[in-house]
Formats: C-alpha cells, structure tokens, sequence
C-alpha cells in the first residue's frame, strides 16, 4: 500500500468546469479525493470551483487548462501527477448537424476530444496505476454510442468507438486489477443539451419513462459508485436513462 493512500485517494477528471463532470468533481470531493481537474477554454471558472470544493471538503484540488485532445497537452498535464486512482474521460463535444455539411475539420476535432483523449489518457495513467497494483479507469459515454442519433453521427460514433475501447481495454488491463468501464448517459440537464428547443425538449422528455430529465449529480453519484465497485466489475457499458433504452 502507497504512502499517498494515508492521505487522499486521487482522481483526475477531465472538461470538470461545468455539466457533469463538474458534478463529479463535487461527489468525488466530498468523498474525500484529492482530485486533478481540467478544462480548455474556462480556465477562470474552473480555477474558482477549485477553490470552493478544496476549502469546502478540505481535499487538495488542482485546476490545470489542457485541451484533451492535443497529446502534448495531456503529456505535460501528466508531467504533474505522480500518483493516480481514478481516471475519468469526462472531456467531450457534441456537434448537431448533417454529416454531409460536416468539413473534416470538425469530424477530427469531435474524434480527438471524444475519442483520443481516452487513448491519451489511459496511456499515461496504466503506468502511474500499475505502480498501486490497482486503478479505475471510467469514460463518460452516451446512449448514442449504441443507438446512433440522426444529425449527431460523428458524436454517436465517436461514443461507440468509446464503448468498444472500454471492453477491449478492460480485458487487457483486468490481470493487472484495473478496472475499465464506461456510464453512458441519455438526456442529462446541462448546457450541452442547450441547443435544443423547450419543445424539442418536452417531445424527448415525454418519450422517457422517468418523465424526466437526468440530473449531472445522478450520473456524479453512479460515476462515483463505479469507483468504489467490487474489482470484479470491469468491461461495462452501465446506461443512465430514465429507462428510454
């Protein structure tokens, strides 16, 4: 057992300023985490966030700009983490529109901030886990990963390539106790889902049975519980939808 875990369990969450994984930073902070939080454009906010969330839990808490997508960005924000528990791939963009109106562009940014983010971070964090002989490995997915959304086909296929990335990563880390799963969301109240009209809403809302939309707590909660789960539990797509698929 490491020196570090007399102290705080630490947990890196990525795009942590708002939305959901700025819940997570909160669930996790009250679980007593020292935790590493990113951003790439809301440095100020999240600055601030770090601030209340390290005076209201008495936790360390880092807040560190870095474009998730760029790998000389996540290799330097690496450079400043020695010890590490908990990953959590959180860093994601949405992109509504026909594929064919698309540039390439835009296709390459969804899959570098969505997609090889995972592969960035994973690479840097297996060697700081196999250190503890342990670590948890969660990647913010969405239901779209499996269904496929008309009008979000380069995010639907970036959250499938994620879903996939889990199971396979999951088998090729579970002899060194690291465990890899994935929570895929359906329709969570944030800032994401901003673009949709109140009606558009109410239309998605009456097609889920809870009647409802999700809250970024509830997915905060069961990130967190995932990271507590028993060992045993590794290579899983754990959906969080009200019930709709």
């Amino acid at each position: 057992m490491n020196n570090h875990h007399l102290q705080h369990p630490i947990a890196l969450i990525t795009g942590a300023s708002r939305g959901i994984g700025k819940a997570i930073a909160e669930c996790f902070a009250e679980a007593g985490y020292e935790l590493f939080l990113t951003c790439s454009k809301t440095m100020d906010e999240l600055q601030a966030y770090a601030l209340v969330l390290s005076e209201k839990y008495q936790i360390p808490c880092h807040a560190i700009e870095a474009d998730m997508g760029n790998p000389v960005q996540v290799e330097k924000l690496f450079s400043q983490i020695s010890s590490l528990d908990v990953l959590i791939n959180n860093a994601g963009i949405s992109h509504i529109g026909l594929l064919s109106d698309m540039s390439v562009e835009e296709w390459q940014h969804i899959m570098a901030v969505n997609l090889d983010s995972c592969f960035y971070t994973a690479k840097y964090a297996i060697p700081l886990m196999l250190q503890n002989h342990a670590g948890k490995i969660i990647n913010i997915s969405s239901v779209w990963g499996t269904m496929g959304a008309s009008m979000e086909v380069a995010y639907s296929a970036s959250k499938g390539a994620v879903n996939t990335f889990t199971k396979a990563l999951a088998k090729e880390l579970a002899p060194s106790n690291i465990q890899v799963n994935a929570i895929a969301c359906g329709v969570i109240d944030t800032s994401m889902n901003a673009c949709f009209s109140s009606e558009d809403l109410e239309a998605l809302t009456a097609e889920i049975p809870a009647d409802r939309l999700g809250s970024p707590r509830e997915v905060a909660q069961l990130v967190l519980q995932t990271a507590q789960a028993p060992s045993y539990m590794t290579g899983q797509i754990i959906t969080i939808d009200g019930g709709w698929y």
